[in-house]
């Protein structure tokens, strides 16, 4: 009987120690597990303290990050996420667009018609001109104004002086105004023997808006280019930048917006069109722009071209669905020395290359 009651107490001994493991058990386990009961790893939303970028406050440690988007594309890769993708317009890419050009202050009427420009270092600022200005003078600036020209031109630099500078800027024309029936324009020409510098300014109408064999073209908004039909009958050519080759200097086309939104069949040529017409096309840099429009978006130099640098441009889709109406870019001259093609996108992406 003893040994039968000293068995009994050994097992509900036995019971009780078990049960009590049981729970501590449980509530270690408990404390590691439960993210109620754990402290969390990741600060709380309602605690102060920096803001965590999106891309990376929910990344685990293991993930691969998207692959950044080529510099000056404007547009992400395939795997990019639906931020960058969402960027279809140049100024939800950063390019420049009417927010981010023309004049900054408010200005006054001058009704100057075609006005020559003759002292050397003038500037011109804060003019609304009904007209448009011919430079024979070195230095000259105009800035902070608008233009709205019935002449062949905007603004005009003549052979043999050098320097001038066009900045925040409006450039535009009445279509069908001026010689010719609006004829063979231009914007901005420079027929002098120097660089000049156009920047931040918004361009419109003109057939063919910047016309140069050298310059520094940079942060211009070309657009709404309207087609021309001379007295003859016939269409003239549309290019946002035009250059003729032949050029002493080095024309620089960065970080612009050039939209060339005429059809084809009324004259529609390029967004930057580098064409031998006069001699030789060499020493030219086309970076980081917003190209859409023309038969092709690019007309590239041609045969014997030398000193071509085209990296990290948009081939938009937002004209036709391969940049221009008939491909992104043609008249590429692969062989030639000093000629560079990199880092150049539709702007859904897809690598551009020239055709052979």
């Amino acid at each position: 009987m003893v040994r039968n009651r000293r068995r009994l107490g050994a097992w509900l001994l036995a019971a009780v120690v078990l049960v009590v493991a049981l729970v501590l058990y449980d509530a270690d386990r408990t404390g590691v597990g439960d993210p109620k009961a754990a402290p969390s790893a990741t600060p709380s939303a309602a605690l102060p303290g920096p803001a965590t970028p999106a891309s990376t406050a929910t990344q685990s440690p293991s993930a691969t990050p998207s692959p950044p988007a080529p510099p000056g594309t404007g547009e992400p890769s395939p795997t990019a996420t639906a931020t960058a993708t969402a960027c279809t317009s140049p100024g939800a890419c950063g390019y420049p667009d009417a927010n981010s050009t023309g004049p900054r202050i408010a200005l006054e009427r001058h009704d100057t018609g075609n006005m020559s420009v003759r002292k050397d270092g003038t500037v011109i600022k804060g003019w609304d001109i009904r007209g448009s200005l011919d430079i024979y003078a070195n230095d000259v600036t105009v800035i902070d104004s608008r233009i709205t020209s019935t002449n062949w031109w905007g603004i005009n630099l003549r052979p043999g002086y050098s320097g001038l500078r066009v900045l925040h800027t409006t450039i535009t024309a009445v279509p069908g105004k001026g010689p010719d029936n609006g004829g063979v324009n231009y914007a901005v020409s420079n027929m002098g023997g120097s660089s000049i510098e156009v920047g931040w300014c918004d361009i419109s109408v003109f057939g063919n808006a910047l016309s140069m064999g050298q310059g520094d073209l940079h942060d211009n908004y070309v657009h709404d280019l309207v087609a021309f039909r001379n007295q003859g009958g016939e269409w003239q050519h549309t290019d946002a930048v035009i250059s003729g080759g032949g050029n002493k200097g080095r024309l620089t086309v960065r970080h612009n917006t050039l939209l060339n939104p005429t059809p084809v069949d009324k004259g529609a040529t390029a967004a930057v069109g580098l064409f031998a017409d006069t001699g030789v096309v060499s020493s030219v840099v086309v970076e980081d722009n917003w190209l859409a429009g023309g038969a092709y978006a690019l007309y590239a130099g041609g045969p014997g071209a030398t000193g071509i640098q085209v990296t990290g441009n948009v081939f938009s889709t937002q004209y036709h669905p391969a940049g221009g109406a008939y491909g992104p870019v043609t008249a590429w001259n692969a062989g030639g020395a000093g000629n560079v093609w990199k880092n150049n996108r539709m702007s859904d992406g897809r690598p551009v290359e020239p055709a052979p």
